[in-house]
């Protein structure tokens, strides 16, 4: 463990090449820094929680990733290909590469299951191919890989059924099996569990781990409760008004490393979900 100038609390990681590397990387909006100074690396096969109250950054972090916001200082690489240079079609691809997860499904709920998976293969269709994809014609191929996706999310069995006929931790695994359809490199989930029950939350965790690790991709999620990142995460970032202030593995959160995240106030833990209508809403029986 070693004290960076800016008083992260940091751990030794994976010795082999990373696939994402940030470098004195900040972001403002106007006079206020939401990301200040940040320095790190992301390997593939590793679950990364980012942790922090509202506004400490951790969205903007994301959105950093994926280059649906530029930084303002410093360099983000992607197998050492610098994000800012990216526009047109290396931008296109680039986004290609990273799969993003939100808190809303983002799915279309009167489709059926394998209709919305095979909408993350658009990106890859070209020509005649992306005008029959519209009225939802695809390959063969294609579907193989979106029944393949759902196999690994574990609801091949749900393939045929409309979307809107699942609970919410369902159809946050076939927003899953869509972003695995892509093909990406990267996955990046933006609070995905925030409006599910305790076990819907598992089980959307438990799936992100064994992509992580069963297929080797990076992935990124913030989320809101500790206990999640505690149980579920290889690596755990910490960020504070926009700092980086602990990075590291779960095990490592000591009392006095939470109290340097949420500025010696209560972590929020899994005991304390919010109740939402939109959770009362989704999750069925």
């Amino acid at each position: 463990m070693r004290d960076t100038d800016h008083g992260t609390i940091m751990y030794p990681h994976s010795p082999n090449a990373p696939i994402l590397t940030l470098d004195s990387v900040s972001r403002d909006f106007g006079s206020r820094r939401a990301l200040n100074a940040l320095s790190l690396a992301i390997h593939s096969g590793e679950l990364v929680a980012v942790i922090g109250r509202s506004g400490a950054g951790k969205t903007t972090l994301l959105r950093c990733l994926s280059r649906c916001t530029p930084v303002s200082e410093g360099t983000i690489c992607l197998r050492g290909e610098d994000l800012a240079t990216l526009k047109g079609a290396s931008l296109r691809a680039h986004r290609r590469r990273v799969g993003m997860i939100y808190q809303q499904f983002n799915l279309v709920r009167r489709l059926r299951v394998v209709e919305n998976v095979l909408a993350g293969r658009l990106g890859h269709l070209h020509g005649f191919a992306r005008w029959a994809a519209l009225a939802y014609r695809f390959s063969p191929a294609d579907r193989n890989i979106a029944l393949r996706c759902l196999d690994h999310v574990g609801l091949l069995d749900r393939a045929w059924q409309r979307t809107d006929t699942l609970s919410g931790g369902e159809q946050q695994r076939v927003a899953i099996a869509k972003i695995l359809a892509q093909d990406p490199e990267i996955i990046l989930a933006d609070e995905p569990i925030a409006s599910l029950d305790f076990s819907n939350g598992e089980l959307v965790m438990e799936t992100l781990r064994q992509i992580a690790h069963q297929a080797g991709l990076a992935v990124v999620t913030t989320l809101h409760h500790v206990d999640f990142a505690r149980r579920y995460a290889d690596r755990v970032l910490g960020f504070r008004g926009g700092r980086l202030v602990f990075d590291g593995p779960p095990a490592a959160l000591s009392e006095a490393a939470l109290a340097a995240v949420f500025d010696d106030r209560s972590a929020p833990t899994a005991d304390r979900l919010p109740v939402s209508l939109s959770a009362l809403e989704l999750v069925t029986p």
